[in-house]
């Protein structure tokens, strides 16, 4: 009883942090549900349910651990259980979307193992709910509401952190001190799938021969997923970085020396106080002599504007939105680049002064090289 007890409060709130250390991605994850079962309307209140489902599940795992309200707990745990199994069986049979996300980006589980993983679950579940009134606290009523009112709070503080700043912890491939550098002379295909907002169809095009440029087709068809093939590198970072040509210069931007990219997957999204101290930052780091670029998924008219707007002038590339969210959790955020490595990366909330850059900078040769990784 007691081992059902504390496995699935283990679990629970391993869960919980993975996810809650990383509120947006989980909202982001949640959008993939919305699209996918055409709820999209809800894309606005995304990180609020990302905040709430954590939450929740948070205080489930911790009541589990420390044996709180058990009656309560267990309806809600059978409850949550019975509602996710149910979620992750209709995953697994009609693959809606490629990954649950029941770890968030700690542990990827395919949408058969997150069921069956599930299934398990629920016969230590089934234990729990059966014995729910056996179980004695040690704490007196009112101290088991308190310490639950409590944790509950400081988790919300903790993920809201998380959100207002870059995550505590980065389990994503462009996390700082991870080498993105790849086999250069390897010829790489990106073929990027999209779906018909109205119809549902799904097509795949070769990059970049899709009508990216025609807002009329952005409008109707939405990103889905992107492959890569190539014989020779083993591609990690998924990034595809092009000029308005078409030109690739992912290579340019990973693995120059000393390279600052604002990373914003849409500008119109940003806010103005955000853009702003981008801006500003930005201008600062041009003038004392660093290479300075904006790395976008909107469309060239849509930079023109922002140019227009904040009186920059910074070198521009173009790379899928879903790519661009991964590297880095800040719309828009500033990510260093110095050959090949992620070395540093900063929330539009915390971006650094000219003397924190500067020392930075006299530190990467001996920090991050090939040799000494």
């Amino acid at each position: 009883m007691n081992f059902s007890r504390i496995l699935i409060g283990v679990v629970f709130v391993f869960s919980s942090f993975v996810k809650g250390v990383d509120p947006l991605g989980t909202a982001y994850k949640l959008e993939d549900y919305f699209a996918a079962f055409g709820t999209a309307w809800a894309n606005d209140y995304s990180l609020i349910f990302s905040i709430v489902l954590c939450t929740l599940e948070f205080m489930i795992g911790i009541a589990l651990l420390l044996n709180l309200r058990m009656n309560f707990t267990a309806w809600a745990l059978l409850l949550m259980m019975v509602f996710f199994t149910g979620l992750t069986l209709n995953d697994a049979i009609f693959n809606p979307v490629p990954d649950c996300g029941c770890f968030g980006d700690a542990i990827t589980l395919s949408n058969w193992e997150t069921f069956y993983k599930n299934v398990v679950l629920m016969l230590f579940v089934f234990i729990v709910f059966r014995r729910r009134k056996e179980f004695n606290s040690c704490w007196k009523f009112v101290i088991q509401n308190v310490l639950l009112v409590l944790l509950t709070f400081i988790f919300i503080g903790f993920s809201y952190y998380n959100y207002t700043q870059l995550p505590l912890i980065d389990f994503r491939p462009w996390k700082v001190g991870n080498n993105m550098s790849g086999d250069k002379n390897a010829e790489v295909k990106v073929y990027l799938r999209y779906r018909n907002v109205e119809t549902g169809e799904e097509k795949e095009y070769l990059s970049p021969d899709y009508p990216w440029n025609d807002p009329e087709w952005m409008d109707r068809w939405e990103f889905v997923d992107q492959r890569f093939e190539s014989d020779k590198a083993q591609i990690a970072h998924n990034l595809l970085a092009e000029d308005e040509s078409g030109n690739d210069f992912t290579s340019y931007i990973l693995e120059s020396e000393e390279m600052f990219v604002f990373v914003s997957y849409d500008i119109k999204k940003a806010s103005k106080n955000s853009l702003i101290k981008i801006s500003e930052i930005g201008k600062m780091l041009e003038e004392s002599g660093y290479k300075v670029v904006l790395l976008t998924s909107c469309l060239p008219e849509e930079v023109k504007i922002y140019q227009k707007d904040y009186d920059v002038g910074f070198e521009t590339f173009y790379a899928d939105e879903v790519v661009l969210k991964t590297i880095i959790r800040s719309n828009p955020g500033l990510v260093l680049f110095h050959k090949g490595f992620v070395a540093s990366k900063w929330h539009f909330n915390s971006l650094p002064h000219l003397d924190e850059v500067q020392s930075l900078v006299s530190e990467l040769d001996e920090k991050y090289s090939i040799e000494n990784p």
